[in-house]
């Protein structure tokens, strides 16, 4: 027997990238799917590809989006039982360059995206013992990077967030926790890679290789093992597994 069958699991950002790996892997145990994003055609796109999912256009920095969000998933698919907080973007500046508009958008969609997802679907997923609510955030998470100051205070908030609610729900029996990919091959990385290129003038390969130098194993994460790290702590036997920020990253951060 698939081990999500009967649940019903919403994840932002899913229509590309680490989402539409995640999307694929919860399918696969048997879970009905809530696919949100900003972007409606890729959304669709996925939703087609899977047995029993939904696409709902929404943007997670606006809290009645997110609460509009809920509501449609609901009605698709009944009560949440598992929040994937995965939506998030990043952007480079050096520290003496961002301005009110970068922090503000890095924080809004990785930060306040995170929060107004959780908060809008906290009835639902806490509702019966066994709720799942699972943020995707970075190795940025846990330790610093350079150019990006921005977006890593956002991901350590992430973090710090997924630590209160663990504590905060643990007795209501919903597990909280945090996935930390080191540098992934996903749309967001070909982003980096393009940027990098820009600056420096190395080509595509050289500019790959240089990011995944960062992943102890030397090599990029693939979606796919993220996903699975997912699908583990949704799993009814992760149930004493929370408050934890696991890394992905081939090695210690």
């Amino acid at each position: 027997m698939a081990l999500l069958a009967g649940k019903h699991a919403l994840v932002t950002g899913g229509g590309s990238g680490i989402g539409a790996a995640i999307a694929r892997a919860l399918a696969a145990e048997g879970a009905a799917l809530s696919l949100a994003g900003r972007r409606k055609q890729p959304l669709e796109a996925m939703a087609k590809q899977l047995p029993n999912a939904t696409a709902i256009v929404a943007d997670v920095t606006h809290e009645f989006d997110c609460q509009a969000m809920a509501d449609l998933a609901h009605s698709a698919h009944g009560p949440i039982d598992i929040v994937i907080a995965n939506a998030g973007m990043a952007a480079s500046s050096p520290a003496a360059k961002i301005d009110a508009a970068h922090w503000q958008q890095m924080i809004g969609v990785n930060l306040t995206g995170a929060f107004n997802t959780v908060h809008a679907t906290l009835a639902d997923v806490t509702r019966q013992p066994g709720g799942r609510i699972v943020f995707i955030a970075s190795t940025a998470g846990l330790k610093g990077y350079p150019y990006v100051a921005a977006y890593v205070a956002a991901k350590h908030g992430v973090v710090g967030l997924m630590r209160a609610l663990s504590i905060e729900l643990a007795g209501k029996g919903t597990t909280v926790n945090a996935v930390c990919p080191g540098f992934t091959e996903t749309p967001l990385l070909a982003g980096a890679v393009d940027n990098i290129i820009a600056k420096t003038g190395r080509s595509a390969e050289a500019s790959r290789a240089e990011l995944a130098k960062d992943n102890p194993h030397g090599r990029l994460i693939t979606p796919e093992e993220v996903a699975q790290t997912v699908a583990f702590l949704c799993a009814p036997s992760s149930a004493s597994v929370n408050g934890q920020a696991i890394a992905v990253t081939g090695g210690p951060v």
